[in-house]
């Protein structure tokens, strides 16, 4: 029996993600300049999100049982995370509009907000090239009343039996679904490398934003220090230029030398409980967000460690999602770059394949940097993408390291898939069950196991 039960939680994770493109943002200070050697340019492709979305319904109850359809029709979908046809029940910018009776007019009477994910950069031998990505959007006026009406439909039923600030919660999320993205927007950003904002150049993007408000590109800064001067990763501010929110966002130039520990976030770095649906919906619309185990102790204590260490949180959250996972990522864990999932229905490897579509641009990046994979064994695309990166990328992944969450969380009882593992060098990986299994490994040296931990791998189905 397939752990299908990871397609239902990445189409209850797609919701929660068009959530977050609305609440105010953090601003993030500007800091220094960044420098560091040579990897390869990845070919840019333009996305686009087909408008092929069923109906929004006009109130909460009809809300609900298309959320838990669209589920159900996760639940049997694919092994890669999420099903298209579930994606089919995301709400558009016209049928949000519609459905909230917003006028053109009203719309237009509203600013203009930006959304960046924090963003990756080589060197190349024409410079820094950096993937700028995220969207440009607008908030309906929405009033209290119908957000919560809406919002508990997501809840399955369960708002009014939430604490005060929990309802509070949901409503915030369920604002940033409502969301309405703005197509073919000129996008410019003013990069600011020094603290007292002496240093700056801006750029605007070479592509306007696709009919869904996205750009995803790969830019050349022209003003900044070449990248062969330190092998630390070093830092500098982006913002959109004219958005009400500013889209501010950290930007990592990462030296082609290194490690770079690539991590998801859902029941590894908090927890989510995806494999236990009602669970998994109050952990992301209403609940406060919550570390798992001591991770947290794990990750800092790498990040002083090593000082060649990047950190990249990887998730296949949708995009709009973006904000509530990184303002947690960011207080809890160290600083880094961050990925989601695009929206994107015309180009099957992002939308089938998110994570491995993700995956292959970063390890094509940085060809010459060594990555650290964390995930846990509910997500049945990273038992198949993880060990799959081992032979597509030879010599570039370091160690792999999976939460057995099937150990550690009674209620996850679906079988779980290691038959990718079976050709791998078996001290390059470790199943885990406490965060504390990760601690004193010579991580630099290659050492991935802690020889105290049975492993007990049958290269098949198993569920412990």
């Amino acid at each position: 029996m397939p752990r299908h039960i990871h397609a239902l939680w990445a189409f209850i994770a797609a919701l929660t993600t068009l959530a977050s493109a609305g609440p105010s943002p953090r601003q993030e200070s500007a800091w220094p300049p960044l420098v560091t050697p040579a990897p390869t340019k990845t070919q840019l492709r333009a996305r686009d999100i087909g408008s092929d979305v069923s109906s929004l319904t006009s109130d909460a109850a009809s809300l609900a049982n298309s959320f838990t359809g669209a589920l159900g029709s996760a639940a049997t979908g694919g092994t890669n995370g999420v099903e298209p046809a579930a994606l089919t029940s995301l709400p558009t910018g016209s049928q949000i509009m519609s459905t909230l009776g917003i006028s053109d007019s009203d719309l237009a009477a509203t600013p203009t907000s930006a959304l960046q994910r924090r963003p990756y950069g080589n060197f190349t031998d024409k410079g820094w090239q950096v993937r700028f990505n995220g969207f440009i959007y607008k908030t309906p006026n929405i009033s209290e009343s119908d957000l919560a009406k809406y919002a508990d439909g997501f809840v399955v039923g369960n708002y009014d039996q939430l604490p005060a600030d929990q309802q509070a919660n949901a409503r915030n999320l369920t604002s940033e679904i409502f969301i309405v993205q703005q197509g073919n927007v000129s996008v410019t950003l003013d990069l600011v490398a020094d603290m007292d904002g002496s240093s700056k150049e801006s750029i605007t993007l070479p592509y306007n934003t696709t009919a869904e408000g996205d750009f995803d590109v790969f830019v050349p800064l022209l003003q900044f220090a070449n990248g062969n001067e330190t092998n630390n990763v070093q830092t500098f501010g982006s913002w959109v230029r004219g958005a009400a929110d500013t889209g501010n966002a950290t930007v990592y130039l990462v030296p082609n030398k290194g490690l770079t520990t690539i991590s998801d976030i859902d029941d590894i770095l908090r927890i989510t409980k995806i494999y236990e649906p009602e669970e998994g919906l109050l952990n992301s619309f209403a609940r406060p967000f919550t570390q798992w185990e001591n991770m947290p102790d794990i990750y800092a204590n790498w990040s002083k460690s090593i000082p060649t260490m990047h950190f990249h949180y990887l998730t296949t959250t949708p995009e709009q999602a973006t904000r509530p996972y990184e303002d947690f990522v960011f207080k809890t864990y160290p600083d880094g770059s961050f990925d989601d999932r695009p929206l994107n229905f015309t180009n099957s490897d992002e939308t089938i394949s998110p994570r491995k579509y993700l995956l292959d641009k970063i390890f094509q990046t940085f060809p010459n940097r060594k990555f650290n994979l964390v995930a846990d064994t509910s997500n049945p695309d990273v038992m198949k993408d993880y060990p799959q990166m081992v032979t597509d990328y030879p010599g570039q992944v370091n160690c792999i390291w999976l939460r057995n969450t099937s150990e550690t969380d009674s209620g996850d009882l679906f079988p779980y898939d290691t038959s990718g593992f079976k050709n791998l060098n078996n001290n390059s990986y470790m199943f885990f069950i406490n965060a504390n299994d990760l601690m004193n490994l010579d991580i630099e040296n290659g050492q991935c196991r802690n020889a105290t931990i049975p492993q007990n791998v049958t290269f098949g189905e198993q569920d412990e």
